[in-house]
């Protein structure tokens, strides 16, 4: 099963994961963004169907996405892109979205001020 991890980290963080990763160790598959808020403006309710939708059901056209989140091409069309553009979604060799992970982990933390 190939599982993504959604998290929040700094880029100290994310150099350190690279650096380990140049090393030889497994790291996993990371998409991390730099605030919570930044996760949680991307990642909104109508795009999380959109990646539940998605994962492990392959390449996928964007009429076909909004066919099974039972929304319009047009706004489904947005969001699809909004995710493209985080990092989220990818866009194969024949112009199909892709969300290439089985599951998806979900990972930060929010501490006391």
């Amino acid at each position: 099963m190939k599982t993504v991890t959604l998290g929040v980290a700094s880029r100290d963080a994310v150099t350190k994961r690279f650096l380990a990763a140049m090393n030889g160790k497994a790291q996993g598959a990371f998409i991390t963004f730099d605030s919570p808020e930044l996760l949680f403006q991307t990642l909104t309710q109508l795009r999380w169907n959109i990646i539940q939708e998605m994962t492990g059901a392959g390449p996928l056209s964007i009429r076909e996405i909004s066919r099974r989140v039972g929304r319009d091409v047009k706004a489904v069309h947005r969001d699809v892109h909004a995710l493209l553009d985080a990092g989220v979604l990818e866009r194969n060799v024949d112009s199909a979205i892709e969300f290439p992970y089985d599951a998806v982990h979900v990972d930060f933390m929010l501490k006391a001020a």
